[in-house]
């Protein structure tokens, strides 16, 4: 799938169908991420980040850059941008924000944002070594084959919920990231 392809589908179907059916019961604190992606000679590559192993939540974790909305930010789209900037380096202007999707529910008690955007290929991004591990491509393709989706059934409090793994390589995709891109790709079907 290239570039005017994604955006063809992404610009024509609507996410009728979620794939996380989780709702937190609480109050929920806003985040936002974005879902960096880049258009390459053999198709489109998502941006991933491995989160730092010495932070307290969520330690050496694959995930969006992304965080909590802060009091400043205007919207959401503002806090998936700031943080962008923030943890890899990647500058505002440098985005083409072509939508978002559905908001996910996580068992920590945070409701999601996902904001979808396109960035340059071969940028020069600049981890924040005090968040960021790593940052690293994925090639689209691995999450559009279904045969790289595996899930796990759980019940909490009663309830019975999926939790999402989507690995790559030497990375374990899981969780809300892996929630939200299956999510990502039931949109474009």
């Amino acid at each position: 799938m290239n570039k005017q392809q994604f955006l063809q589908r992404f610009a024509f179907h609507h996410l009728n169908e979620i794939t996380h059916t989780y709702q937190h019961n609480g109050e929920l604190k806003h985040a936002g991420v974005l879902i960096p992606l880049v258009q390459t000679y053999d198709g489109i590559e998502v941006v991933l980040t491995q989160r730092a192993n010495h932070l307290k939540h969520h330690a050496g974790q694959i995930s969006f850059p992304g965080g909590k909305v802060e009091e400043t930010d205007i919207d959401v789209v503002e806090t998936a941008l700031r943080e962008a900037e923030e943890e890899i380096g990647l500058s505002r202007k440098d985005v083409d924000i072509i939508g978002q999707l559905k908001q996910y529910h996580t068992i920590t008690g945070y409701l999601i944002t996902p904001i979808v955007g396109f960035i340059p290929k071969n940028y020069a991004f600049k981890a924040d070594d005090n968040e960021v591990a790593e940052i690293f491509h994925v090639p689209f393709s691995h999450f559009i084959d279904e045969n790289n989706h595996l899930s796990y059934e759980l019940k909490r409090n009663g309830i019975k919920q999926n939790i999402y793994f989507m690995p790559y390589l030497n990375y374990n995709i899981w969780g809300a990231t892996a929630a939200i891109l299956k999510d990502l790709v039931s949109h474009l079907k």
